[in-house]
């Protein structure tokens, strides 16, 4: 009797395991879905126009610091390039905690309009990863983050603060793109000092500004936001400073390879996600 019974239990076990393998695989494959068919739509919006094509007199009235930056990072560029895909790897801390954890991050951004989706894998223990991803087209936003691709533990609304962010994340990567910066596209650029200038970036009824900061060779160095954030969410959104390093030539243009991107708030800079492109391909 004892045998007939652990032998129902064992077997009841490994219908349980079985199961719970199918479950996560399927939603694997769903979440997988999910983040394709939003780089599919960021694609599209890519594809609807260019990236801006200045005149001389738009260019000459640019505050000094953007001119050097626009001749150190723009050379000769494709026109037809309308869309950027980016792999990055670094270390990443997770919201409300301390340590860092391996990562791999995927970027595949619009370069005409604000529209981009960014995702991510980093482990929350052994055997387990997260998979997040921060989406934004049309205005609005949407955050997601799942333990193996199944269990969501975060699941953010668009809201006008939350499309603001991330109206703002789209400026804070810009340097991966340069070309979008230029103006007679969605961002203006108002002069601040001889090093430095303001980026303003709208559209959808958002606007959203970080002060640039450019060293003595044109490059950028860093964006700060103009506000600082609230450390107590339970996510980072765009962060409000990132530093960019590593210049290297990428299809015409020079392309930070190099990067760390931080929250601020209550006076403390803490960094979240710290690392390198390992990829990038404009397309």
């Amino acid at each position: 009797m004892f045998m007939r019974v652990l032998k129902y239990s064992a077997t009841g076990l490994a219908l349980l395991v079985v199961a719970l393998i199918g479950w996560i695989g399927i939603s694997h494959v769903m979440t997988g879905r999910e983040i394709a068919g939003h780089a599919r739509s960021v694609r599209m919006i890519a594809a609807k126009t260019g990236y801006p094509r200045p005149s001389d007199a738009e260019m000459q009235a640019l505050p000094a610091p953007v001119r050097r930056y626009f001749d150190f990072a723009i050379r000769d560029v494709d026109a037809d390039i309308s869309v950027v895909s980016v792999r990055e790897e670094g270390l990443f801390r997770r919201p409300l905690t301390e340590g860092f954890a391996p990562t791999r991050a995927e970027q595949t951004i619009a370069l005409s309009s604000p529209a981009l989706l960014f995702t991510a894998t980093t482990p929350i223990a052994y055997g387990i990863d997260a998979r997040v991803y921060d989406f934004f087209a049309d205005g609005e936003m949407e955050m997601r983050a799942k333990l193996a691709s199944t269990l969501t533990v975060v699941d953010e609304k668009a809201s006008p603060d939350l499309n603001r962010i991330s109206l703002r994340r789209w400026l804070l990567e810009s340097p991966l793109f340069p070309v979008a910066l230029l103006p007679g596209g969605p961002v203006r650029w108002d002069p601040v000092d001889e090093h430095s200038a303001l980026a303003t970036v709208t559209g959808f009824g958002l606007e959203a500004s970080m002060v640039a900061t450019f060293r003595e060779d044109g490059s950028l160095a860093s964006f700060d936001a103009t506000e600082e954030g609230d450390l107590t969410t339970p996510y980072h959104g765009s962060g409000e400073h990132s530093e960019r390093d590593d210049y290297r030539p990428v299809a015409g243009m020079m392309i930070p390879h190099s990067f760390v991107i931080a929250r601020v708030g209550e006076g403390r800079t803490e960094p979240f996600w710290k690392g390198r492109v390992t990829g990038i391909d404009f397309e």
